[in-house]
C-alpha cells in the first residue's frame, strides 16, 4: 500500500501546486483553506502514510490500511469539493454534504490509521 499512497500523494501534489497557481493568476485568495487542505491532507499526508506503509509493509497490506485507502481517496476530494462550493452558487445541501461526508470519511481514515499503526506496528528489535 505504500507505493499507491506515495502515488496519489503526488497528484494531490500537482493539483496544489496548479490550484496555488489558478490563486496566484486570479488574484482569488479566497480559496486558500482548499488549497492548503489539498497540499496538506492529500500531498503531505498520504505521501507521510506511504513512507510508514512502505517501512511497516505488513501493516500496509492489512484489511485495515486498505479500507484507510478508499476511505481517505473518495472523501478528500468530496471535502475539497465542498470546500470550493463554500464560495460558488450551489444549493447548500450538495456543499453540505460534500463537506461533512467526504470531512467524515477523511477523519474515519485516520482513525483506522492510528488503530492500524497501534495494532500492527512493532518496535523492531
Amino acid at each position: 500500500m505504500g507505493a499507491k499512497w506515495i502515488k496519489i500523494a503526488v497528484l494531490y501534489f500537482a493539483l496544489g501546486i496548479g490550484y496555488g497557481l489558478f490563486m496566484h493568476y486570479t488574484i482569488q485568495l479566497k480559496w486558500a483553506a482548499t488549497h492548503a487542505h489539498i497540499n496538506l491532507v492529500g500531498w503531505v499526508s498520504a505521501a507521510i502514510i506511504g513512507l510508514i506503509y512502505s517501512v511497516y509493509k505488513d501493516a500496509g497490506e492489512t484489511t485495515l490500511a486498505k479500507a484507510q485507502f478508499w476511505l481517505f481517496n473518495i472523501g478528500l476530494p468530496f471535502l475539497l469539493l465542498g470546500m470550493i462550493f463554500i464560495y460558488v452558487d450551489v444549493p447548500r445541501g450538495v456543499m453540505e454534504f460534500c463537506v461533512s461526508g467526504g470531512g467524515s470519511a477523511v477523519a474515519l481514515s485516520v482513525v483506522l490509521f492510528v488503530v492500524n499503526v497501534y495494532k500492527n506496528i512493532k518496535p523492531k528489535t
